[in-house]
């Protein structure tokens, strides 16, 4: 009986510990209805950015700064931004959640503040539902040392 009981619970934990990492499993309801993503099914959605890179250049230790990047959508369907995630806890993107449209543009955020000293180079990475399925964008800074 106990064989039995800690088999069952071994196959349930590992039922729930395997993880789906395609691009679909991280659609939320948040920034992805089912009629946006079916809408989005009719065409290509294509993502142009103003820049990919940002320098901040020289900056003081601990300093908020913040860059704005443009995304344009070029294609022929609504984009959609489904995440935007970070490589790191000093790096906040703020994104649009509802479709952009083909041919509009959106404002995409990005707040940078660490407490690391030298020369920092962070990414973004954000799932879409273009065919690359993914876009990368990097900020840069130069940090002064702490001021004890």
């Amino acid at each position: 009986m106990k064989k039995i009981a800690l088999m069952t619970i071994t196959v349930a934990f590992a039922i729930v510990s395997c993880k789906n990492n395609d691009a679909s499993s991280r659609i939320n309801s948040e920034n992805a209805t089912e009629e946006n993503v079916a809408e989005s099914k009719t065409g290509t959605p294509k993502a142009e950015f103003d820049k990919t890179t940002h320098d901040f250049g020289s900056i003081e230790n601990n300093e908020a700064v913040e860059t704005e990047f443009e995304v344009k959508n070029i294609g022929d369907a609504d984009l959609l931004i489904i995440n935007a995630q970070a490589s790191c806890g000093c790096t906040v993107p703020e994104y649009q959640k509802t479709p952009i449209k083909p041919g509009e543009t959106s404002k995409l955020k990005v707040r940078f503040q660490t407490g690391a000293q030298g020369q920092q180079q962070k990414t973004v990475t954000l799932t879409t539902n273009t065919e690359k399925g993914e876009e990368l964008l990097t900020i840069k800074a130069n940090v002064a040392p702490r001021n004890e």
